[in-house]
This record gives structure tokens, sequence and C-alpha cells, in this order.
């Protein structure tokens, strides 16, 4: 009972967040360095910082994540951090040999000032940057935005860096995933496999943050999207921004570079987003869908039709990162159930526009916030006041699931307390399948506990 002191009563709050629906810009940054093969995330600004932000993709992930910090102290503090990160240049060359540091700020080295960019070419003419080697940056003060800010804001950078225009164009298309896991981003590459559609994706954690145990430690693991990769994008013929809030801003940067068209479109969850996905990857490259993964979107199908009776009407509350809630409402009202509260904490007006789109007349009778005080006390007082069946968010929902005796999955980020998450994808038609069994199971699970002995039922 450790909620046990939400009140039931929702009061207007204009200047308090109480447990935010998010984390940091710092993070997603990181996460966004460590899809690039042989990328040293380096966070500029004080240990603690860097320590909380690897600590954090360290225990979602269950992998050792490695980064550099300026190691602020009060010195830097108070004078600006440019000499800390010229030695950090030095270091980081020297010691760990990556092909590319990526910089991301914190909200130290954003208050006092620091230029990145200047420090930046500072080293440059000093030659601190070993030739070959590559320093990207991003602005990613925590007081601003979330961790999904951060992860476009590094991809931003990535694609204003690396990719070349040419004056031929390649038969290749460019994928930005967006924030997902490393076996999402898996999963969408299989399928434009089996669409034999030749493609770019960064960034790519898989085989990064999901490295098979060898035996051997491996600094910077073999996954990841390679620089010649990043390079040869600017000649692709199209760009997918998966996700508004977390891709629109790479998409949009490797148009005005390289000239190479973008569309945003939604995460691939669900079965709506995933078809949408598909055959638009399908009128851009001129491979037909194949019938491999027709047969994939029937079972999707099926599994609903068999299992409609523990789905129909079921109330739902989410929470979590916008470009996951946004398709997987769709997927959850496509089901007949009735998504009625939902929280979250990246700002942004085109999520409510959406949702609106999305939910129809749903939208007004239902409870939907974004930006700040969009938090998980608010999303436990409304629970309060319309009970769900069932919860879907990061880790930190099981304090209201467990107060509340209410079903939980497990989906976004961080996951904390579960695996699976970085190995089995939420995308595509696999992906939905996964979703069904989590929800299903949570269900059928509180169904079991709580059944009298006359209705307890081996079939179910």
């Amino acid at each position: 009972m450790l909620l046990r002191h939400t009140p039931k009563e929702v009061k207007d709050r204009k200047a308090l967040t109480i447990n935010p629906a998010k984390t940091c810009q710092p993070i997603g940054a990181m996460y966004a360095a460590l899809g690039i093969h042989g990328c040293l995330p380096h966070s500029h600004g004080s240990q603690g910082c860097c320590s909380y932000h690897r600590s954090t993709l360290t225990r979602h992930y269950k992998e050792p994540v490695m980064a550099g910090t300026s190691s602020f102290t009060e010195g830097a503090s108070v004078f600006g951090g440019q000499s800390n990160l010229l030695q950090s240049f030095n270091n980081l060359f020297s010691i760990y040999d990556p092909d590319i540091v990526a910089v991301h700020t914190t909200c130290l080295s954003e208050t006092i000032g620091d230029d990145v960019s200047q420090i930046t070419q500072k080293a440059i003419d000093e030659g601190k940057i070993p030739a070959g080697k590559h320093v990207i940056y991003a602005s990613t003060p925590s007081y601003v935005g979330s961790h999904v800010t951060g992860f476009s804001n590094m991809c931003a950078s990535i694609a204003k860096y690396f990719p070349e225009k040419q004056d031929y164009e390649l038969d290749q298309v460019n994928i930005l995933p967006g924030w997902v896991e490393p076996s999402d981003m898996r999963e969408i590459k299989r399928l434009m496999s089996e669409m034999h559609v030749p493609f770019v994706m960064f960034p790519d954690t898989s085989g990064v943050l999901d490295a098979p145990q060898t035996g051997f430690h491996q600094f910077y693991p073999k996954g990841g999207a390679s620089v010649p990769d990043l390079k040869r994008s600017g000649a692709s013929s199209f760009t997918f921004a998966l996700g508004k809030f977390s891709s629109e801003a790479a998409g949009e940067e490797l148009r005005k570079k390289c000239d190479v068209p973008y569309e945003v479109m939604e995460v691939p969850i669900g079965i709506n987003a995933t078809d949408r996905f598909l055959m638009k990857v399908s009128e851009v490259s001129g491979c037909p869908v194949p019938e491999s993964i027709n047969d994939e979107r029937g079972r999707v199908v099926d599994i609903i039709t068999d299992m409609q009776q523990y789905l129909h009407g079921k109330k739902v509350a989410l929470f979590g990162d916008p470009d996951i809630l946004i398709p997987l409402t769709e997927f959850l009202l496509a089901m007949d159930m009735k998504p009625v509260h939902i929280v979250s904490g990246t700002p942004g007006k085109y999520f409510m526009e959406r949702m609106k789109e999305i939910m129809g007349d749903d939208f007004e009778t239902g409870n939907v916030k974004n930006g700040p005080r969009a938090d998980m006390f608010l999303l436990h007082q409304w629970i309060k006041n319309e009970p769900v069946d069932l919860i879907i968010g990061n880790t930190y929902g099981k304090y209201i699931a467990r107060d509340e005796n209410i079903p939980f999955v497990r989906m976004g980020f961080p996951i904390l307390d579960r695996i699976g998450h970085s190995y089995f994808p939420v995308t595509g038609y696999a992906g939905a399948m996964r979703i069904l069994d989590k929800m299903l199971g949570a269900i059928m699970d509180q169904m079991d506990r709580e059944a009298p002995e006359e209705k307890f039922e081996l079939v179910m």
C-alpha cells in the first residue's frame, strides 16, 4: 500500500509534478548514440548525472552501458567546462579508441552556457581529435522535454553530421525506427528482409544492447549502424521516420542536407499501424508484401477472434512515451477495448490532436493528458475515480497496480523488474501477438486467482 495516501479528489495543479511519467533528456541521447557502431556517448556535466543515466539504461537492458563524463567539479561549475571537455577528448581517444564520441549536455553545462560546438572546433584545431575520428553533439538540458526529446535531438545530430549528398540515388530506403527496443529494431529489419527491401537503419541498438554472451568482452559490440552506412543514407530514395516525437527531426535534417524525402509514420504497433507501414514500404520500394507476412497478420486476427470475449469492453489505463501510446491506443480500440485514462509526460500538441482523431467521441469522455503535470499521481487519481481492468506502462506502474489490485502489463521505458523487452518485439504482427499474449495472460491470471471454487475452470 505504498500509494495509499493518494487522494481521490483531483485538484488542478499549476506548478507541481508528482512522480512524472518521463525521465530526462540525456538518457535518450545516450541510448541513440549507442545505436551507432563504435560510438562512445559522453556526458558533458557531472559524474552524478552520467552515473544516473548509465545505471537507468543498464537496469533496463541488463547490459553494461559505457559512457564518458566531463566530471564537473565546483571549478567547472563556476568557470565553465571547456578544459574538462578538451581533456576528455584526449582521454577518450587515447584510452578507449572510439570511432565516434557523441557529446550530450546536461542541465549544469547548459545553465553555465558551455558552447560545445566551439569547444569541439577548438579540439579539432588543436589536434585533439585524431584523423578519421568523429565528434557529434546534441543539446539536451533536462529541465525541458523528456528522454524522448533527448533521443530525437541526438538522432537529428547524427542525420546532420554523417549523411553525404550525392548526385545519384541508391535503390534503398532509410528507416529511422524511433525509440523502440533492440528487439523491435531487429523485427523491423526482419520485415524489410522478408520484403527484399534494401535499407539503412539508424540508430540501431540491436546487437549492442542485446549482444550475445560469447565469454569475451567487446567494448564496442558488433551491432549498430556503421559510418559507411550512415554516409550512404544521404543517397537513399526515401526516409521512413517512425514516431513523430522521436524521428521527425532527424528526417527533416536528412531532407535539408541531402534532399531525401521523408514521411513521418507511426511506430508499427498493432494491426493498423503495421498495415500502413508495410503498404507504404511496398509503394515506395515496389516490393510486394509477401505471403509469409500476410500469414503473420492472419494469425494475429485469429488470436483476437478466439479470445475476443476476454478483451471486449475492458477498460485500460495507459502511460508512457507518445510514439508508443498513439499506435497502442489505436490497437486497443480496434479490439473493442476502452482506453479511458492516458498519460504521457513528453510535451507536444500533436499527441492530443492525434489522440482526438483516434478516439473520436471517446476522447471527450476519457481522460487524456500530456506534458507538465501529466504524471503518475494524476493517473492514480483518475483510476480511483473510474477503476480499470488493465494498466499498461513501465515498471513504475506496479505500485498503482498493487494498491488497486489491477492486472498490469509492462511496456515502455524503463522496465527494471522483468526481462524480455530486449528480446521479444512489440512491433509488427509478431509484436501484436506478444502484446495480446501479455494482456490476456494478465487478465486471465487474475480471473484464476479470484474465481470462486464453482467457477474455477481448467479450460478458458
